[in-house]
């Protein structure tokens, strides 16, 4: 077992955050974020062990002791995992483990709003990613900024124009400078989904950003700089095609947006990146109608135009990419179409837009997948049919739709069941745990449809994952929580002369990563799937970071904001007070999908955008199976424990 040297990182117990020690043992795994009083607790064991303690930092009390249940033989990892269930601890307190023959814990909190922090710097990782305006903010006693960027959006000409036309603003895509539509849609549509279920919650929280305090929530004021530029993507009011992307011809070097001045250009339609815009726009109009008129207004007559365009030309159409880094966030059209269709009808009550979604579900096999990113957005149509409370739905269909979204949820929890980490998901590919994270958004509907503790406490343990109780124990978001990521693969936090990365970025995860080419050469993984993840700036594949992944997280995160569903933890397995001894339990280990690549470049040009993440790749290889001054806390210690991260690294 690895032990780290006994050292205080800092101490924030005054304030309810964790006091992270580093004399911690890593072979002891679990979220150094915290966990909530009501909902599901436990860290996973790598060596052999038998019994575990809860301390209290406090005082130095045991509060809870029990058995580890155990072991699983975790085929993703190659590990044999034990379990430390503390469900039954639901006091409020810094806490650690203790396991006998291994070692201690990191310390972690116990709070009702134990996400709050980390919801509020992953929503400054969309302030940060901010294109066409200046950027400045601090973190963790670190300034992060830039000058306003690409102010030249965009060229015309390959969407039949000429010169330049207004394509500002918006947000960066991912590590890179691009713009896309179908993106930028489903991440915005799953801001203003979490707004929706949440907003009560998140309306009153203060972000830092320049509008903080202005007539909108900070929430929508942020959301809106995407959607402003969304809009700016559609053809022209009478005509409602929407142009695919808004990119140059190859990516820049690692160099900071300002100094990014190449040739931009908008790059011709496609039908879904039309329809997704149909469907973030529509759900905007709803959503922004108490707030702003005007903008709702705005919203919607560009999302009619578009759909009116959708209704009259049914066939799919790829965009026209050529001249361009191609295949990127490409897919047929029927998905999009059919979010369009069920945000067109909960907007305005439209009986064609209603026949149109539920005759798309009813031909449709697969209505509702445990497992979705941008190349099948259906699930948002779902969710949103099912959420409306507007008259006219066929009851058939719903009924058929609620017992989808049980069954999904049932293949979510029965994985995480299986699975040493707890893990929702058996597959691995690019961004995945963007879809651990998403995976809240089938839960929490699932409970509302059929209430059920396990659900909630699903989604909880898919943050306690990505917050460290996984092979790494380490958190995956950068600035957040213990040992983040340092060397994420995003220009600004490359170019910017600061060793530490921007913050509150959850970066792709884990799969068998392919070669990429250097120099230096990256060669493909060939250790088991959980493990292919590195720290190294170069390996974009799975480590850099994109804004549908951080929509994912803040949905998972805002739907505890203030503590979540109050329903007792459905977890069976629990320690007890002081000296007894939790019921023991043998978890089955399962097979997760295997798969290889099927639409990605097998060879990668030094300058090639990673087909599989913005192309049509799922990608499911080779498994077996309030405001500021939480902002400036916000979990992260990077700033403690900084390692330099200028090396090598290359374009892509």
């Amino acid at each position: 077992m690895l032990k780290l040297p006994a050292c205080l990182l800092v101490s924030l117990c005054g304030l309810g955050v964790a006091t992270h020690a580093l004399a911690a043992d890593t072979d002891i795994r679990l979220s150094s974020v915290g966990y909530l009083p009501l909902r599901a607790k436990r860290a996973s064991v790598v060596v052999a062990a038998t019994t575990f303690t809860v301390v209290r930092d406090a005082d130095g009390a045991t509060v809870l002791s029990g058995a580890l249940t155990g072991p699983v033989s975790d085929p993703d990892t190659g590990e044999s995992v034990l379990t430390a269930d503390f469900t039954s601890l639901a006091d409020p307190g810094t806490y650690h483990l203790e396991v006998d023959g291994v070692g201690r814990s990191v310390s972690f909190p116990i709070d009702a709003d134990v996400y709050r922090a980390a919801y509020v710097t992953s929503m400054l990782g969309f302030y940060g990613w901010r294109c066409g305006t200046a950027v400045s903010f601090d973190y963790g006693g670190t300034h992060f900024g830039y000058p306003a960027c690409h102010l030249a959006d965009a060229h015309a000409e390959p969407i039949g124009g000429t010169g330049v036309h207004d394509g500002t603003g918006g947000w960066h895509d991912a590590g890179d400078y691009g713009k896309y539509t179908v993106n930028a849609a489903l991440s915005a549509g799953v801001l203003l989904a979490a707004w929706e279920d949440y907003g009560t919650q998140l309306a009153s929280i203060a972000l830092q950003i320049p509008e903080t305090g202005g007539a909108l929530p900070d929430f929508l004021a942020e959301t809106k700089w995407e959607l402003s530029w969304l809009l700016k993507m559609q053809y022209a009011a009478s005509d409602g095609r929407v142009s695919h992307k808004l990119t140059e011809t190859s990516h820049p070097a690692f160099i900071m947006p300002d100094a990014d001045t190449g040739a931009r250009s908008f790059v011709p339609y496609g039908t879904a990146a039309t329809a997704d815009f149909v469907a973030v726009l529509a759900k905007a109009a709803r959503v922004y109608r108490a707030y702003d008129a005007a903008f709702a207004d705005q919203c919607l007559a560009a999302a009619r135009v578009s759909y009116d365009y959708l209704v009259a030309n049914p066939t799919n159409v790829a965009a026209n990419e050529t001249g361009f880094i191609s295949s990127q966030y490409s897919s047929s059209d029927d998905d999009d179409r059919a979010w369009a269709a069920a945000e067109m009808w909960a907007s305005t009550g439209d009986a064609a837009a209603l026949a149109d979604f539920e005759t798309r579900m009813t031909a449709t096999a697969t209505q509702v997948s445990p497992d979705f990113d941008w190349p099948n957005l259906r699930n948002l149509g779902v969710y949103t049919y099912l959420s409306s409370s507007l008259a006219g739905r066929s009851d058939t269909l719903v009924s058929s739709l609620k017992q989808a979204v049980v069954q999904a949820a049932d293949t979510l929890v029965g994985t995480h069941d299986t699975y040493g980490y707890g893990r929702a998901l058996g597959n691995y590919y690019w961004g995945v745990n963007g879809s651990l994270a998403r995976t809240c958004m089938l839960l929490e509907l699932a409970h509302r449809v059929a209430p059920n503790a396990t659900y909630i406490d699903t989604c909880s343990e898919q943050l306690a994952y990505l917050f460290g109780r996984n092979p790494y124990d380490r958190s995956f978001v950068t600035g957040i929580g213990l040992n983040p990521p340092e060397h994420i693969h995003h220009r600004p936090s490359a170019a910017d002369g600061i060793d530490a990365p921007y913050p509150g970025l959850l970066v792709g995860g884990a799969w068998v990563y392919r070669d990429i080419p250097g120099p230096p050469d990256i060669p493909p993984c060939t250790k088991p799937v959980a493990q292919c993840w590195v720290d190294d700036q170069g390996n974009y594949e799975v480590n850099e970071v994109a804004i549908n992944w951080n929509a994912a997280l803040v949905y998972a995160l805002a739907s505890f904001v203030g503590g979540g569903v109050q329903v007792p933890s459905g977890s069976g397995n629990a320690g007890s007070g002081n000296a007894g001894s939790a019921s023991a339990g043998s978890g089955n280990s399962g097979s997760g999908s295997a798969g290889t690549p099927d639409g990605g470049d097998a060879g990668h040009a030094t300058d090639s955008r990673h087909s599989s993440s913005k192309g049509g790749c799922r990608c499911s290889a080779a498994s077996s199976r309030d405001g500021d001054v939480w902002l400036a806390l916000g979990l992260g210690f990077a700033a403690l424990s900084v390692t330099r991260r200028r090396g090598l690294w290359r374009l892509r």
